[in-house]
C-alpha cells in the first residue's frame, strides 16, 4: 500500500494482491514485475513468491493478503484508490471470494473511491453477477492496441457505477470505438527504458470520440478540460482562455520558479489560488481536494440541457 502515488489520475494505492502474469503486448515493459524483482530483493515479505519465470519473475507470483484489507479502513481522509497497482484482482489465480472480500472492503469504506483495473475482461462477465457492485467502485479495462478493444465489450457488461479506459500504454490506432456506457477514458505512451513510441494522432483519435469541455467556453474563469461519452449526438465547448487574460498562463503554474496570477483560475492538486477555486468552478459546498477532482455544476448543465433537447426532438 502506498498513500501517495506517482500515478497522475489516482491519489493512493492498496494493493491485497500482488503478482501477475504477462498476457498481451500492454504487459511486455510492466513496471510492476521490475518493481517486485526489486522489492524481493530488499526482503519486502510481499514479495517473496516468484512467478512463472516465462510469464512472471520473481517476487511477482500471484499472491493474495488478507492481512492487507483492513488498510482502507484506516484512512479517515477520502481517498481515490487505485486497487492493485501491482497486480490484477481478475487474475485467475484470484478466487472469487477473495474478490468478494476486496469489494465488501469498498463497500463498508464509502468515503473512498475505488479504481479497479484488469486486461482480464472476459473473466468479468462470468463472475459479474456473483459481486455485489458498490456505487464507489469503477471499474475499467486496458485496452493499449486496437486486437483489445474487444475489451470494452465485456466491461460493459458489468453493473459498476463508472467505467473506464486505461488506453495506455497506447502501442497503435484503435480505430472507431463504441464508447456507450464509457464514462472516462485515460490515454497515453510508455515511459521507461525501451519505451515503443507512441503516434500522438493515436491519442488525439481517442481524444476526438469524446465531447470535450473547456471551462472557458462556458464563461467560467477556470481552465479544466473534461471530456465526456455519450450515446446521444452532443457538442462540446472549445477553450476561449484569450477572453480573460494571456492563453499563456493561468493560476497555478510557477514560470521559472515564479507564481504568476492571472483572471484564469488552474484548478489541481496543490496549485496557487485555492482561495479562488469556489468562485470559478461554481462550487461552495466542498472541500479543496473535492473542488480538485470535481467537475463545475455548469459543465452537467450544458451537457443536460442538450440531453433534453434531444429527448423533445424525439418525442415530438
Amino acid at each position: 500500500m502506498s498513500a501517495d502515488t506517482g500515478i497522475s489520475w489516482t491519489q493512493a494505492t492498496w494493493n491485497p494482491v500482488t503478482g501477475c502474469d504477462r498476457i498481451s503486448r500492454g504487459c511486455d515493459h510492466c513496471y510492476a514485475l521490475t518493481l517486485a524483482k526489486r522489492l524481493k530483493a530488499m526482503g519486502s515479505a510481499k514479495y517473496q513468491n516468484d512467478g512463472d519465470p516465462r510469464t512472471s519473475g520473481p517476487g511477482f507470483g500471484v499472491t493474495i493478503h488478507p492481512d492487507a484489507l483492513n488498510i482502507p479502513r484506516k484512512w479517515r481522509d477520502p481517498k481515490v484508490v487505485f486497487v492493485n497497482s501491482m497486480s490484477d484482482l481478475f487474475h485467475a489465480k484470484v478466487p472469487l471470494s477473495f474478490v468478494h472480500d476486496v469489494f465488501a472492503v469498498i463497500a463498508e469504506t464509502p468515503r473512498h473511491t475505488y479504481q479497479v483495473l484488469t486486461k482480464r475482461a472476459s473473466r468479468l462477465p462470468r463472475i459479474a453477477d456473483k459481486l455485489d457492485w458498490p456505487p464507489n467502485l469503477w471499474m475499467g479495462v486496458t485496452v493499449e492496441d486496437a486486437d483489445h478493444v474487444n475489451r470494452i465489450d465485456y466491461l460493459r457488461s458489468v453493473p459498476a457505477a463508472v467505467r473506464f479506459l486505461s488506453c495506455e500504454p497506447l502501442l497503435s490506432p484503435l480505430g472507431r470505438l463504441d464508447l456507450t456506457g464509457i464514462g472516462w477514458v485515460i490515454a497515453g505512451g510508455e515511459s521507461g527504458k525501451g519505451a515503443r513510441p507512441m503516434d500522438l494522432d493515436w491519442p488525439r483519435s481517442v481524444r476526438d470520440q469524446c465531447v470535450r469541455i473547456c471551462g472557458t467556453g462556458l464563461g467560467l474563469p477556470v481552465r479544466r478540460h473534461r471530456l465526456f461519452e455519450s450515446n446521444l449526438p452532443l457538442i462540446g465547448v472549445p477553450c476561449e482562455h484569450g477572453r480573460f487574460t494571456e492563453p499563456r498562463y493561468w493560476t497555478g503554474w510557477r514560470p521559472n520558479g515564479e507564481h504568476r496570477l492571472s483572471t484564469v483560475v488552474q484548478v489541481y492538486g496543490n496549485a496557487g489560488g485555492k482561495h479562488e477555486w469556489p468562485a470559478a468552478m461554481g462550487i461552495d459546498w466542498a472541500s479543496y481536494d473535492e473542488i480538485a477532482e470535481a467537475v463545475p455544476p455548469a459543465y452537467t448543465e450544458f451537457i443536460g440541457e442538450q440531453l433534453i433537447a434531444h429527448l423533445r426532438e424525439r418525442v415530438a
